[in-house]
C-alpha cells in the first residue's frame, strides 16, 4: 500500500474567551508567533496578540486511497486538540492540503 504525505494548514477562530483564557494565551503569545510555525506530525499553532484567530500547520500521512477530505479531517481534529491544549475553544475551521509528491522544486541556474 503506497502512502502519501500532505502539508495541511488549518485556519480557525478562537471561541469566545473569558478573561483567564485571554490572559493565558497572551502570556504565551511569543511562543506561538509565526516564526515558531513548523510543519510537523504533531503540528504547531500560531496566533497573533489580537487573539482573533489561529493557524495550525501539520504533516498528515495518508494512504493513496484517502481522499483530501479525510486528510483535512485528520488535520482539523489535530488542530482542535492543539487549541484545547492551549486552554481555548475553536470555531470556523477551514483547511488547505498540499500533496508533497506534487511539489516540484526548481533549482536556480548559477
Amino acid at each position: 500500500m503506497t502512502g502519501k504525505t500532505y502539508q495541511v494548514i488549518v485556519r480557525g477562530r478562537f471561541a469566545p474567551l473569558d478573561a483567564g483564557q485571554r490572559a493565558a494565551l497572551l502570556a504565551r503569545a511569543d511562543e506561538h508567533d509565526v516564526f515558531a510555525a513548523r510543519f510537523t506530525e504533531e503540528g504547531t499553532v500560531t496566533y497573533e496578540r489580537a487573539l482573533l484567530g489561529f493557524t495550525f500547520r501539520c504533516v498528515v500521512r495518508a494512504t493513496a486511497d484517502d481522499a483530501e477530505d479525510v486528510v483535512t479531517g485528520r488535520a482539523e481534529a489535530l488542530a482542535a486538540a492543539a487549541v484545547r491544549g492551549l486552554g481555548a475553544g475553536h470555531r470556523d475551521l477551514t483547511s488547505v492540503a498540499t500533496d508533497l509528491d506534487s511539489i516540484k522544486v526548481r533549482q536556480r541556474g548559477r
